[in-house]
């Protein structure tokens, strides 16, 4: 079963300063029905207007994933570490208790765009408290994974987060390993088709879909695409 959720769905915001749009509830934006898919709790598209920044928070017990897609962020904690992340690259942040994170837009005269992901994390799992990657240019990798396989980030969760680069016309068909993914527009127009319930989903710009008892999916572009499949087998 594929169920889209339209970008038009989604909560949104505009401080000046911040302008977001929210899948599921965050912040101001509540709804009890979408509080999260399976281990997924946040998935967020932010712009940061120049020089902005979110002041130190604590998180819950998390894995912050942050997809730079223009400009330049620079993420802190209150524990002295920090990393700073450029378009075309990812970060993975390994939350921890007691601790409080920051982040900035570094450039002074231009918007930070990033998705920004929260994963829950297994409370026996310990990793690296910050991660960082450098995208590479490819049709499809494997973004972050539990062991960090292919030189992917590494989650403290049975989650693997694919990404997808495709060009108008090309299709790529991606094994799902449990009940549950979420497949979400970056950018561009595409087709989804379930291997199981063969139903069919059209997804533009921003607009995701829960993907439900299907084992495989055939995502067809037909404009540029960037998207991320994000494969939750619990």
């Amino acid at each position: 079963m594929i169920t889209s959720r339209t970008a038009k769905e989604c909560g949104t915001a505009d401080f000046g300063w911040l302008q977001a749009r929210y899948t599921f509830s965050f912040g101001h934006y509540f709804d009890p029905k979408l509080m999260g898919y399976a281990s997924l709790r946040v998935l967020n598209q932010e712009v940061l207007a120049p020089g902005a920044s979110f002041q130190p928070r604590t998180y819950p017990r998390v894995d912050v994933l942050n997809l730079v897609l223009q400009g330049s962020a620079e993420y802190r904690d209150s524990e002295g570490n920090s990393v700073r992340v450029e378009a075309g690259e990812a970060a993975l942040l390994s939350t921890q208790a007691n601790v409080s994170y920051s982040e900035l837009n570094t450039r002074a005269n231009q918007p930070l765009t990033r998705m920004q992901l929260w994963l829950d994390a297994c409370p026996e799992h310990e990793n690296p408290l910050t991660q960082k990657m450098t995208l590479p240019d490819a049709k499809h990798f494997l973004l972050a994974s539990p062991d960090g396989e292919n030189g992917s980030l590494q989650l403290r969760q049975n989650v693997w987060i694919h990404h997808l680069d495709l060009k108008p016309g090309e299709q790529i068909s991606l094994p799902i390993r449990g009940p549950r993914a979420y497949l979400q527009s970056i950018h561009g127009q595409v087709d989804a088709l379930g291997a199981v319930s063969h139903e069919s989903q059209k997804l533009a710009c921003g607009d995701g879909a829960f993907i439900h008892q299907e084992n495989s999916l055939t995502v067809s572009a037909s404009t540029p695409l960037r998207a991320l499949l994000i494969d939750m087998p619990v």
